[in-house]
C-alpha cells in the first residue's frame, strides 16, 4: 500500500519545473522502495521495479526542466539511485571479521588486538555492534580505539544443507533470556537470519535487542536436540503428495467429467 500511495505523489511532484522538486520526490520514492526491499521475498521484484520506475521518472521530467538545470538533476538522480540501491541490499545479513584495538601509547605501545565475528547487512553496521560490544567488555570505544582489519567470512560449501545451533541473549519487554536454538539451512548466514525472523515473530524481538553469543554447525544427528529439526533428519524422509497430473497414456481426448488430480 504504501507503494501505491507513493507513485502519485512522485508524479505530481515531478510534473513541476522546480529541481528542487524533483529531489524531494526521488528521495521519497527511494525510501519506500527501500522499506520493501529488506523484504526477502519481495528482494528481487522490487529491484527490477524500482530500476523501471526510476528510468521512467527520470526521462520523463529531463525533457521539461530548462537546459541549465538538466546537468545538476542528473548528478542529483545518481547520487540517490546509489543510495536506493544501497538500501535494497540492507535486506541480507553478511558474517564479518572485525579486528580492533586500543590507540597505542606510551604506557602501551603494542595493545591487544580483539576479534570478532559480527552478522550485519553492511560494514558501517559491522563496525558499530563491534564497538558496542567491546565497550561493554572492556575501556574501549571508537575514541580511543581503532579497526585493524575489517573482512567477509564466506561459507565453506554454500551448496550444502546444514543443521546449526545459536546461543543468543535477548531483551525482551520483562528482562534478560538466555535462549538455545536450532535452524536447517545451507549457510551460517542464512541460520542467523531465519533466527532473526523467528525472533521478531514469536518474541517481539528487535535486532537491536538481540545478542548472538555463538553460531555451531551440529555435524553428527544425534547431538541435534529440537524436535522440529529431527523429524526432518530421519533416514528414509517421505513427504507425501496429494495431487498427481496423470500420464499422458492415461489421457482422453475428449472427458465427459473433469479430471482429479486428488489421490
Amino acid at each position: 500500500m504504501k507503494m501505491q500511495r507513493a507513485m502519485p505523489m512522485c508524479r505530481a511532484r515531478a510534473s513541476g519545473r522546480c529541481p528542487e522538486q524533483l529531489l524531494i520526490s526521488m528521495a521519497s520514492f527511494g525510501s519506500c522502495a527501500g522499506r520493501l526491499g529488506t523484504n526477502g521475498s519481495f528482494r528481487s521484484h522490487t529491484s527490477d521495479f524500482h530500476l523501471t520506475l526510476h528510468r521512467r521518472l527520470a526521462s520523463r521530467v529531463l525533457g521539461r526542466l530548462p537546459f541549465s538545470d538538466i546537468f545538476t538533476v542528473r548528478l542529483s538522480l545518481a547520487v540517490l539511485f546509489e543510495f536506493s540501491l544501497t538500501i535494497l541490499q540492507m535486506g541480507r545479513l553478511v558474517e564479518y571479521q572485525v579486528i580492533g584495538r586500543h590507540l597505542p601509547s606510551d604506557a602501551n605501545p603494542d595493545p591487544k588486538l580483539y576479534r570478532m565475528r559480527i552478522f550485519a547487512p553492511n560494514h558501517i553496521v559491522a563496525k558499530s555492534r563491534f564497538w558496542y560490544f567491546l565497550s561493554k567488555l572492556r575501556k574501549i570505544k571508537k575514541t580511543n580505539g581503532e579497526i585493524v582489519s575489517i573482512n567477509v567470512i564466506h561459507e565453506k560449501k554454500p551448496m550444502k544443507v546444514k543443521n546449526f545451533g545459536i546461543w543468543i541473549r535477548y531483551d525482551s519487554r520483562s528482562g534478560t533470556h538466555n535462549m538455545y536454538k536450532e535452524y536447517r539451512e545451507m549457510s551460517r548466514t542464512e541460520a542467523v537470519d531465519a533466527l532473526y525472523q523467528d525472533m521478531a515473530a514469536r518474541h517481539r524481538a528487535r535486532f537491536r535487542s538481540i545478542h548472538i553469543l555463538k553460531v555451531v554447525e551440529i555435524e553428527k544427528t544425534a547431538d541435534v536436540k529440537r524436535a522440529y529439526i529431527q523429524q526432518l533428519i530421519k533416514p528414509g524422509l517421505k513427504f507425501p503428495l496429494p495431487h498427481r497430473v496423470p500420464k499422458a497414456s492415461t489421457k482422453k481426448v475428449f472427458s465427459a467429467t473433469r479430471p482429479s488430480t486428488f489421490v
